[in-house]
């Protein structure tokens, strides 16, 4: 399967894909600032569901760069400083406090921090020098880890699972929809059952990873444009959010 998308030129290439992620989260990232909490209007879950493109087609490409990187140590390096920077950008951006234990467990800090626990996760398995039980221990450890960042544990393993899935599209596809459900699950028992229903609008991305060709495209720097425009857009966000609401928090209500 992996060969015959691979040659595939009408498919998606990486750029397209990511330019598609862009756009989605920030239609979902504008929906907060302007219709603040999770409200119960078609139109507003409509574009909230437009945001569920995003976080899987991240997923999908934090497993590719793993598995393309020819330094994955510089690779998680790379992640943690935007991590960090992207911490400030996403608490300003929604009027969360900087503390990750104020407040409440979940969406503390932006899905970049998960997504590094991802990054060095992949590296750990990779390497033959630590233990299986020590592999074993480390996922654990990095879901407790990664529990407060916007998609919590789930944004560590999904990459991760997509990562081990590499040249079989359906089971990273699966991996989407099973990661995905535990989350919705979550989101429905313990959070806000529309919200978590809502989550499930995930499964919209897979006809589009499903398109990827393998090829990254004719724009080089575009893997650079992704850790520019988002602390840069939440920072906009974060002005907006002021100008209309004052200094609330726009997620939670």
């Amino acid at each position: 399967m992996e060969t015959e998308i691979r040659n595939n030129s009408k498919g998606l290439n990486s750029n397209a894909l990511k330019l598609i992620a862009i756009a989605a989260m920030t239609v979902d990232h504008l929906t907060w600032t302007l219709f603040p909490g999770t409200q119960k209007v078609w139109y507003i879950m409509a574009l909230h569901i437009v945001g569920r493109l995003t976080a899987p087609i991240m997923w999908f490409f934090i497993a590719e760069g793993c598995r393309k990187t020819h330094n994955i140590k510089k690779y998680a390096l790379r992640m943690l400083i935007f991590a960090f920077v992207s911490h400030f950008a996403y608490c300003f951006a929604f009027g969360i406090p900087l503390s990750v234990t104020h407040g409440g467990f979940f969406n503390r800090t932006s899905v970049m921090w998960a997504l590094m626990l991802a990054v060095v996760l992949v590296g750990i398995n990779q390497s033959d020098k630590v233990r299986e039980w020590q592999k074993t221990a480390a996922i654990f450890l990095f879901c407790v880890l990664a529990f407060p960042a916007d998609w919590s544990s789930i944004a560590v393993m999904a990459p991760l699972f997509i990562y081990f899935h590499a040249g079989d599209r359906k089971k990273q596809m699966a991996d989407i929809v099973i990661w995905t459900f535990v989350y919705a699950l979550v989101y429905f028992l313990f959070l806000d059952r529309v919200y978590g229903i809502l989550q499930m609008f995930t499964f919209l991305s897979i006809p589009l990873l499903m398109l990827y060709n393998g090829e990254r495209g004719r724009a080089k720097g575009m893997k650079w444009l992704f850790y520019i425009y988002y602390p840069a857009h939440l920072a906009v966000i974060g002005i907006l959010r002021l100008l209309l609401h004052g200094n609330i928090s726009t997620i939670f209500q």
